[in-house]
């Protein structure tokens, strides 16, 4: 299994409306285990929110509003439909945050560009010579910006290698990883969607949703550092901010305790399938987290512990995007994206990911005082109606939490 994009999976929650929600508010250091009553608006929002991706389908979704003041938590339906024993979705949950790996990836080669080590303009034939050619693709004409904005033209591995998507193909894949050379090959298979232009390929325009741009920007950490991409992250993010409960799997399909089932409504099929095993990717999408270490690193992020100012300024150069997400005014920067939010004249920062089984979807203000982040255990694949009622339910979420945090 490997993330599936926004642009290339329906994603919704599942049906079986079962019992289970509550919501605490606790001290930012403290991990929460009682649920209370919500407290003040952001926590009676939160709980609104989460509630409502409920009555969308899902079988659990978990949240956490966070500032300085501490954070508050609510969830929603249970660990696993087919056990009531287990209860509720689990406080502290982990789960595959998908494609929000994306702007882990993107702070990593922005604090290279901060270090003189690299470029934005650079093109990927300078340090991976050679690997993006043939069928008229061409790593001379794209560049590190064209990568982490989403601008190469370059295929989505993921589109380019689609078969058979069904429960028996899924068993049968569950465990099979894959490298990001393969990966490449696979994206490289046919000509790009275009190539960017040659005057000036970093300030090209035209945008595709491609999760090969971060496959490659992964192969790029490793030939500037000569490390793999994973212990870059880890040692400039992960350990840095402490968040002891982000990593990466590597090629294992598990997804470690505490956690809720996964679940996938396949094309044609009327049950959910558990999808809680599969191999989740690399550079791309392969993070496994917490909301409470995911809203940690968004606040760090775009409260500037992370970047310098140039390349946090750089990361916030935005084109417009359409047909990504359902919401408008949407624009994709260097590895996240931001859209306005009511009441607010700055907006918010976002980005969002998809695999099999869980919807991860968060939100940080631009000061990066308050963050919002969400995980909801089902992807809905048969229905575009109810893939669309659950995406607007869950920025819905966000965007009404981080209102209320006003």
């Amino acid at each position: 299994m490997t993330d599936i994009s926004r642009r290339t999976g329906l994603t919704a929650a599942a049906a079986a409306l079962l019992a289970g929600t509550a919501a605490t508010a606790t001290p930012a250091s403290a991990t929460p285990r009682t649920p209370r009553t919500p407290r003040g608006p952001r926590g009676r929002a939160l709980q609104r929110g989460v509630d409502a991706i409920r009555a969308t389908g899902a079988s659990g979704v978990l949240a956490e509003v966070r500032d300085a003041r501490g954070r508050t938590t609510a969830r929603a339906g249970v660990a696993d439909l087919g056990d009531p024993a287990k209860g509720p979705v689990p406080w502290g949950a982990y789960y595959r945050i998908g494609s929000d790996t994306k702007t882990y990836t993107a702070t990593v080669v922005l604090q290279l560009v901060g270090e003189g080590r690299l470029r934005l303009t650079d093109t990927v034939e300078r340090w991976l010579p050679g690997a993006i050619r043939g069928h008229g693709n061409d790593g001379r004409r794209i560049t590190v910006t064209n990568l982490l904005r989403q601008t190469s033209g370059l295929n989505d591995y993921i589109t380019a290698e689609s078969g058979d998507f069904t429960p028996d193909a899924y068993r049968r894949n569950r465990f099979r990883s894959q490298t990001p050379k393969e990966q490449l090959a696979a994206a490289l298979a046919g000509p790009p969607q275009w190539l960017p232009d040659a005057g000036d390929p970093a300030e090209e325009r035209r945008w595709g949703y491609s999760n090969t741009n971060y496959v490659v920007a992964g192969m790029l950490v490793e030939a500037v550092t000569g490390h793999p991409w994973a212990q870059e992250v880890h040692e400039r993010i992960i350990e840095p901010l402490g968040l002891r409960h982000t990593f990466m799997p590597g090629s294992s399909p598990y997804v470690p305790q505490p956690t809720a089932t996964g679940y996938t409504y396949f094309p044609e099929e009327t049950r959910p399938v558990d999808t809680t095993l599969g191999y989740g990717g690399g550079a791309d999408g392969c993070l496994i987290s917490t909301t409470h270490d995911h809203g940690v690193f968004l606040r760090a992020l775009l409260g500037g512990r992370l970047l310098r100012p140039a390349q946090l300024a750089a990361m916030k150069s935005t084109v417009p995007v359409r047909d990504w997400v359902p919401a408008d005014g949407v624009r994709y920067g260097l590895g996240i994206a931001c859209r306005p939010l009511a009441g607010r004249d700055d907006g918010i920062w976002f980005h969002g990911g998809t695999s099999l089984g869980c919807v991860s979807e968060g939100g940080v203000t631009p000061d990066g005082a308050t963050s919002v982040t969400g995980a909801a255990f089902t992807l809905r694949l048969d229905s575009a109606e109810t893939h669309d009622r659950q995406a607007r339910a869950v920025l819905r979420m966000v965007d009404e939490t981080l209102a209320a945090a006003a």
